[in-house]
């Protein structure tokens, strides 16, 4: 543990963030920057990774380094992490915030789309991590994985999202007690709906947002308080509290959660 708190100082520690391009990824990498950690920007838009870049160097006064990364495509996976660990260093703190999501039935979604969805979501995120932390071994490090509330309580027309969602929190569960023994900590954030480029996606129509704005999350805010857990045990973070609470009460009583979800939280 004194390894892990070590992380808590993130002043000159390499911290790789995917999915940096925008959204929760983006607010991550400036506030691990304003922390003065040397970011790795990975995405696929190098035209917004080299701006972002730039913005990171100046507000942490250390190099910052952005690369292109393909979720879908194992090699550009590896190849990322090779050069990497060739050009940057160890990296000692991994956010997987690469993924996207779709609201539409299960039965009319293209399964190209599906394809793609479960590669970039579940199989890139397991194939990332999976480099990174043959890195990390034999010193500290953590782990931080983008669930979703959608890995918690699955609704209809998000029945793919949600498979991908539970897939990655049942991965960060079982990761985080193989990694514990190398004091490296696995951390699942599983926030409700966050105002970003997401539900341009998502939700082309804006309804999905509009109906649930009471309790959208807002993207700086969350990543503020995702960066301020590096460096402690912490297992989840789950948000907004209320939505935490129904996950809770689903989990318990599944047959009134189902009918809840029909009907007072069928907002796609």
């Amino acid at each position: 543990m004194k390894k892990l708190a070590a992380l808590r100082n993130l002043n000159g520690k390499i911290v790789v963030i995917t999915g940096a391009s925008s959204g929760i990824g983006q607010a991550c990498a400036i506030q691990a920057a304003q922390r003065g950690a040397i970011v790795v920007l990975a995405a696929r838009r190098m035209t917004r990774l080299e701006k972002l870049r730039n913005q990171c160097q100046e507000l942490s006064k250390h190099s910052a380094f952005a690369y292109y990364v393909d979720m879908a495509d194992p090699d550009s996976i590896e190849q990322f992490c090779q050069a990497l660990v060739a050009q940057v260093g160890r990296p000692e703190v991994l956010i997987n915030a690469a993924g996207f999501g779709n609201f539409e039935n299960a039965v009319d979604t293209d399964p190209k789309l599906i394809a793609r969805l479960i590669q970039v979501n579940v199989l890139g995120t397991i194939y990332i991590t999976r480099l990174v932390a043959q890195e990390m071994m034999g010193h500290a490090g953590h782990i931080i994985m983008l669930g979703s509330m959608a890995g918690k309580i699955a609704t209809a027309k998000s029945a793919i999202y949600s498979a991908s969602k539970f897939a990655v929190v049942g991965y960060a569960n079982g990761l985080r007690l193989e990694l514990k023994p190398f004091d490296i900590q696995v951390t699942s954030i599983n926030p409700g709906p966050v105002a970003t480029e997401f539900f341009d996606i998502a939700d082309k129509t804006g309804a999905y947002l509009k109906s649930v704005d009471f309790i959208t999350l807002n993207a700086d805010a969350l990543a503020q308080r995702i960066v301020s857990a590096i460096g402690f045990p912490v297992r989840e973070i789950n948000t907004p509290w209320i939505m935490a609470l129904a996950a809770h009460l689903y989990s318990a009583f599944p047959r009134l959660g189902d009918a809840l979800v029909l009907t007072m939280f069928n907002k796609k």
